[in-house]
């Protein structure tokens, strides 16, 4: 079955910077979009930023200009760079996949939820 594994997380101190990781395997053969979704403790899940197939990048108002989603198609693996890191990015990261897009809304979460997701990777940021 289609398998997300997200690694990179760790704590850091504001102002830092992690890199996470997202290696996808056996997704369908399609047009497809990953994602970045956060859920913090006691909040409801949150959209960070989306990658469609032709490799454009959208992402939330919270994040941008801070965080920056790449993709290697050669290896299925997505990443996100986050700098400047603040507390309030304080969460479960996960990734998230949709091998059936058709916007660049499609791994916002906006239309639909994506079908495929990892199982997280924390990032702590502390002040």
């Amino acid at each position: 079955q289609v398998q997300l594994v997200e690694s990179g997380g760790g704590s850091v101190q504001t102002g830092g910077s992690l890199r996470l990781s997202c290696a996808a395997s056996r997704l369908p053969y399609g047009r497809t979009c990953m994602g970045w979704f956060r859920q913090a403790a006691g909040k409801e899940r949150e959209w960070v930023a989306a990658i469609e197939s032709d490799g454009r990048t959208t992402y939330a108002n919270s994040v941008r200009g801070r965080f920056t989603s790449s993709k290697d198609s050669a290896t299925f693996t997505l990443y996100l760079q986050m700098n400047s890191l603040k507390p309030e990015d304080t969460a479960m990261y996960y990734c998230a996949a949709d091998s059936h897009a058709t916007s660049h809304l499609t791994c916002t979460g906006k239309v639909r939820t994506p079908p495929y997701w990892g199982q997280g990777t924390q990032v702590t940021v502390s002040s």
